[in-house]
């Protein structure tokens, strides 16, 4: 039996990570209100090294339509204004010199469907993923059932992981719709 609880455990681990990895994802589409997780994807570079700006700045929202970057050294604002005009997140910095500014646009129409694409798409990369989760953990009860394991215990094993795939599923698809309604709401 616990050999059934070891894959068990394994697959709900890949599960939640693909939840959380679409969760990340979903932080860093634009829903036409500012937030920091907006800057999570934008990387510059600090000597030498890849990192993300809220490692070298404060990022400050002080109001639904306005982001403000305060580098911690006066030499990364350059950095971090090239950073943001080449990341994909489509707004333009203004730098005065002493912080950084980034003014979120109203999103168009399209653009909202656009995003809602996107959206949907790492929803799906994340429901490929746990089904992945899903096929590796019957295919290792199948091979436990080879090496000794009772059948019935196997296909126990089997409802059980399908039971966790269901939910996982249905969690992939409620923080997409939340996601979606974010997006969408004017």
């Amino acid at each position: 039996m616990a050999e059934v609880k070891d894959i068990m455990d394994a697959a709900q681990k890949k599960m939640e990570m693909s939840v959380t990895y679409l969760d990340e994802a979903l932080a860093t589409i634009r829903a036409g209100k500012a937030s920091a997780r907006l800057l999570d994807s934008v990387k510059v570079d600090y000597y030498g090294s890849s990192v993300p700006v809220s490692q070298v700045a404060t990022i400050i929202v002080p109001d639904a339509k306005t982001i403000m970057i305060q580098p911690w050294e006066k030499n990364m604002l350059r950095e971090i204004e090239k950073a943001v005009q080449n990341s994909s997140i489509g707004i333009t910095p203004e730098n005065n010199g002493e912080h950084i500014r980034l003014g979120i646009p109203p999103i168009t129409e399209d653009r909202r469907r656009d995003l809602v694409k996107r959206a949907k798409q790492e929803a799906e990369t994340a429901k490929v993923s746990v089904r992945n989760a899903r096929r590796d953990a019957i295919e290792a009860l199948k091979k436990a059932q080879k090496d000794g394991m009772p059948e019935d215990m196997a296909k126990g094993g089997e409802e059980s992981i399908q039971k966790l795939h269901d939910k996982y599923i249905k969690r992939v698809d409620e923080v997409f719709s939340v996601k979606e309604k974010e997006i969408l709401t004017v």
